[in-house]
């Protein structure tokens, strides 16, 4: 059984950070439409790109130079992460599909990227902006060691 379920948005950034650093650096990431059945959509996307193999099968389609792809979904959120190689995921996907590299991955308040050849994480430009106006405004009215509790 293939095991894509990340119970804690950490445990989601963590494998991701796991399978970027393997060379995963193409993905695609969503929210899963309401009404629909979250492990029917994982089975349906597990069946198609073929994810569910032994790291047997995917080590001898590294060699023979074809791609392989993971998929992990915390809640709603869903990413499927490809390394280089031909594989259907490229197909299908098409014009959804980003590279690391150049788009960092974003969830939840998090930001995924690949840079100097070691894989990077950070606060998201957004969620750092939030936290430094909420800093800035706390700074005007509370003491230091108040500010530095915060």
């Amino acid at each position: 059984m293939y095991r894509c379920i990340a119970t804690s948005v950490e445990g989601f950034v963590q494998q991701t950070i796991a399978y970027v650093s393997s060379g995963y650096l193409f993905y695609v990431s969503g929210t899963l439409p309401v009404g629909k059945i979250p492990e029917a959509i994982d089975r349906k996307l597990i069946e198609r790109y073929g994810i569910a193999i032994s790291k047997w099968a995917r080590a001898r389609r590294k060699r023979a130079g074809l791609g392989n792809v993971h998929y992990l979904r915390h809640g709603r959120f869903f990413v499927l992460l490809g390394t280089d190689g031909a594989h259907p995921f490229k197909e299908g996907e098409g014009k959804m599909l980003r590279d690391v590299r150049r788009n960092p991955l974003h969830f939840a308040g998090y930001s995924v990227s690949f840079r100097g050849g070691h894989t990077s994480v950070r606060i998201a430009l957004q969620e750092y902006r939030c936290l430094k106006a909420y800093l800035l405004d706390l700074a005007a009215k509370r003491s230091i060691e108040a500010l530095a509790r915060e």
